[in-house]
């Protein structure tokens, strides 16, 4: 059985033989340039030198960039060569039969001397002369110009270009593939506008050579008619000259539009998009030029002696275009802007969705109850206006910013409850009565309204229940009521407060050093990496963060690590001298009434804790040893003593030596979170010291 030729192999070998019959078309060109070539031929290749420079004018107004046609000098140098074949193959035809008549040099002739002449040769020398000048002074030597000029700066770019090709090479914005692209496009972009230069030559020559031609062919004619001929010197003259005419305006017509398409192309810049889009976007883009412009054609329409209909017409339609515009163009925006919001929605639900998406843990969280959530929402420009303050004013207090806050509801806990919830694990959780306010305690002395005495969530401290019909009296008294919405984000800033160090990220800390000034940035490349790490340096943060020491001073901070790190790698060492150093500030966040109130660790309990640290043999301590049972009652009797002073509502710290600070502090922190413990060498100067008293003589 035959084996059959697919289609795509056909195609394949028809495009194969393609530069064949190229090159073949281009031996044609030139041998109608000596060869004798009959009228029918003479008209299909004039009817196709037309539609060729059509086809010419038409992609120019396409192309969206002038490099997508880059072989138009190519285009413009055959068919320049075609319209001179052409030429003087009817020139040859002209003089050796124009006797003959009309049709002597074929149909296409003979047609564009009647129609654009008029039969008379006087016309169609005055417009032949006319195009010729348009296209030679006018289009030819402006393209020519731009080009010229287009063509010097871009080869003057060329470096520029390809140093910024170089640069966003190194810096990683491309890779070698794309790199390699945009050079190509750059070699191409000089080609072509070096070329363009000198095809514009083509199109003056063409133009001069048009204009040279037909006055040869009307000399020469009217004297071979007149003396081969013997024709009369008028009827010669008539003939040879409509014939001559004729054939210089079916090649100047290609030449002009041609010419017009060169000029197209070099003017469109860098401009990108189609002509219309080039040319009648921008004209359009401004509606209150096209107003202005319609109300002065308006006047001219209605100013006597001129025609009134067609300055009204293009009054109306500028007025018109200068209505709709404006119009259009809002609408165009609304629907960009749904769809750019239904983009977001489907991103939005396909990140949900994601499977990645469920291992992204948020920092901070507040979760709802069903109930909660439903009128806590409703008021959810209050809520992000009062957190956004609350994460302005931690980050004024701490020295950073804090963590996005997500606010969400979950079915699974109680309608009236919420929790807070610290990357991913609830540190608190209560519920909350939707009818009631809080009244914290500030005496013994209940108000005088029904209430339910309660334990206020953040804080700990006594308080009452109350109804919240009973707000407005309760304020003429003097009560301070707290709504649910500040009960919940007091809870939530004192949990936010208690975890600061695990907030502190390490992008944090990045954050806060790459914003220093030039000096200290060096102070930190000192510090880091020689005496510690940045994660070390990081450690150093959290472990003051934890006690709720601001790292707002940051510039008093590194020079007190800088100081010290050079003598110890161990953070919680380092600690001890910035508090130190920071004495100051910590004693400033504690002061009352003008005195610094303490409550000192007893002589037995000071002796006991020294005797628990352990020191190896270079005196640095190694660690801490006491019995559980001596640790429950040194706790016990914490939380009596300091309870006492608590309920008389004294703000105070407890005082201890430097080595035994870092080991009470964990022990009273699990009873106490927020009461600070300070050593001796944190107690600042000029301050007035109040002993409240001490904790089991």
């Amino acid at each position: 059985m035959a084996e059959q030729t697919s289609p795509l192999t056909a195609l394949d070998y028809g495009n194969g033989n393609r530069d064949v019959m190229f090159a073949i078309c281009i031996l044609f060109i030139l041998a109608v340039l000596f060869l004798p070539i009959p009228p029918i031929l003479i008209d299909l290749g004039l009817a196709f030198s037309i539609a060729l420079s059509v086809l010419i004018l038409m992609v120019a107004l396409w192309i969206q960039k002038p490099l997508d046609f880059s072989s138009f000098p190519t285009v413009l140098l055959i068919a320049t060569m075609l319209r001179l074949s052409l030429n003087i193959s009817t020139t040859r035809l002209i003089l050796s039969n124009g006797n003959q008549g009309e049709y002597a040099a074929g149909g296409i002739i003979k047609g564009f001397a009647e129609f654009v002449m008029g039969g008379d040769f006087v016309i169609g020398v005055i417009v032949f002369i006319i195009l010729v000048t348009v296209n030679f002074m006018v289009i030819t030597k402006g393209a020519g110009r731009i080009a010229e000029v287009g063509a010097r700066f871009t080869l003057d770019a060329i470096p520029g270009k390809q140093m910024a090709i170089d640069a966003d090479l190194s810096a990683g914005l491309l890779d070698e593939k794309e790199a390699q692209i945009r050079r190509k496009e750059l070699e191409q972009e000089s080609s072509f506008f070096g070329s363009m230069d000198g095809a514009s030559k083509f199109v003056r020559g063409d133009a001069i050579a048009g204009l040279i031609i037909t006055a040869i062919n009307i000399f020469g004619g009217i004297i071979i008619g007149v003396l081969r001929h013997d024709m009369e010197l008028g009827e010669a003259a008539d003939v040879f000259t409509k014939l001559s005419v004729g054939d210089g305006l079916v090649s100047q017509i290609p030449a002009l539009v041609v010419s017009l398409a060169a000029g197209l192309l070099v003017s469109k810049g860098g401009n990108k998009g189609s002509a219309d889009q080039a040319v009648l976007d921008q004209l359009a883009n401004y509606p209150k030029a096209l107003m202005v412009s319609s109300g002065l054609l308006a006047i001219f329409a209605l100013t006597p002696g001129l025609p009134f209909f067609p300055f009204f017409l293009l009054a109306s339609l500028l007025g018109a275009t200068s209505y709709i515009i404006p119009k259009k163009r809002f609408e165009l925006a609304e629907i960009k802007q749904n769809q750019e919001l239904k983009e977001k929605e489907k991103q939005s639900e396909k990140h949900q969705d994601s499977i990645k998406n469920t291992l992204t843990v948020p920092e901070i969280e507040l979760v709802f109850g069903k109930q909660l959530g439903a009128k806590l929402l409703l008021e959810k420009g209050e809520m992000e206006y009062r957190v956004s303050r609350m994460r302005k004013k931690f980050a004024k207090q701490y020295g950073f910013v804090i963590p996005e806050i997500k606010v969400s509801d979950d079915l699974s806990i109680d309608p009236r409850g919420y929790q807070v919830k610290i990357f991913g694990t609830t540190c608190a959780s209560e519920t909350v009565s939707l009818t009631n306010v809080i009244v914290i305690a500030n005496s013994d002395q209940p108000p005088p309204v029904p209430y339910e005495q309660i334990t206020e969530p953040a804080f700990g401290a006594k308080a009452w229940l109350i109804a919240d019909i009973y707000v407005t009296e309760l304020k003429h008294q003097g009560y301070q009521t707290i709504d649910p919405m500040s009960q919940i984000l007091t809870h939530m800033s004192e949990v936010i407060r208690n975890n600061l160090s695990q907030l502190f990220s390490y992008k944090d800390m990045r954050i806060l050093i790459d914003g220093l000034d030039k000096e200290y940035t060096r102070l930190v490349e000192e510090i880091c990496p020689t005496h510690l790490t940045f994660s070390g340096l990081q450690a150093v943060f959290k472990l003051l963060l934890a006690e709720r020491v601001s790292i707002r001073n940051l510039n008093l901070l590194l020079e007190a690590i800088a100081e010290f790190a050079p003598f110890s790698k161990r953070s919680e060492q380092i600690v001890e001298h910035v508090r130190s150093r920071l004495s100051q500030q910590i004693c400033g966040e504690i002061v009352q009434d003008g005195q610094l109130k303490l409550l000192r660790l007893g002589s037995r309990w000071d002796k006991a804790f020294t005797d628990a640290i352990k020191r190896d043999a270079r005196g640095e301590i190694s660690e801490f040893q006491m019995a559980p049972v001596e640790l429950e009652e040194f706790g016990n009797l914490a939380r009596e003593k300091i309870q006492e002073f608590i309920d008389r509502g004294d703000m105070f710290a407890i005082t201890t030596s430097p080595e035994s600070r870092t080991y009470i502090r964990m022990i009273i922190e699990r009873i106490f979170p927020t009461l600070p413990v300070l050593s001796n060498l944190e107690i600042a100067r000029g301050l007035e010291v109040q002993i409240l008293g001490s904790i089991a003589e």
